[in-house]
């Protein structure tokens, strides 16, 4: 049965949230995040609606914690990851994506490096980027475990949800 354009906007909505609760619930957690294992399936499952989510959890967040430099590496950073996922959305294999998602969360702190570089020069984006590395490391092992666990639970809950129109 075709999905009706509400039920598909009301599921997105909800996707979104769900993107937001998770990212400030495990805030506390330095650079672990279940982000990149959404946006990984949403982009799967939506395509590039994806973007649609993508932005408004991004603009979400400015509202919560303002509107720093951050903001800015989060609407493109995300917005990478989805690009990478897109051309390779018909892969199934949970280790095949937590390998994206580590080498994501490797290279998280260099894709956020673009700001410091056009504001303060290549000194100040390689500060950045050195200061983090600690940070990338933790970020690609959490990805990594945290998409071999959650990937094949959270895509069956998905494709049910997707389904059911």
């Amino acid at each position: 049965m075709a999905h009706t354009k509400t039920y598909d906007l009301a599921l997105m909505g909800v996707l979104t949230a769900l993107l937001f609760m998770g990212q400030v619930i495990m805030a506390v957690l330095p650079n672990i995040e279940i982000i990149s294992l959404l946006i990984i399936l949403y982009t799967i499952f939506f395509g590039r609606k994806v973007f649609w989510m993508i932005y408004c959890f991004v603009f979400l967040e400015g509202f919560l914690y303002g509107f720093g430099m951050w903001f800015f590496n989060y609407l493109y950073v995300w917005t990478v990851l989805a690009l990478v996922c897109l051309p390779l959305r018909n892969n199934r294999s949970a280790v095949f994506w937590s390998i994206i998602s580590g080498f994501f969360g490797l290279f998280f702190g260099t894709l956020c490096t673009l700001p410091y570089l056009l504001t303060g020069g290549p000194a100040a984006a390689f500060s950045y980027w050195v200061s983090g590395l600690g940070f990338d490391l933790t970020h690609c092992i959490g990805n990594v475990i945290l998409c071999l666990v959650l990937f094949k639970p959270l895509y069956a809950l998905l494709e049910k949800a997707v389904s059911r129109a």
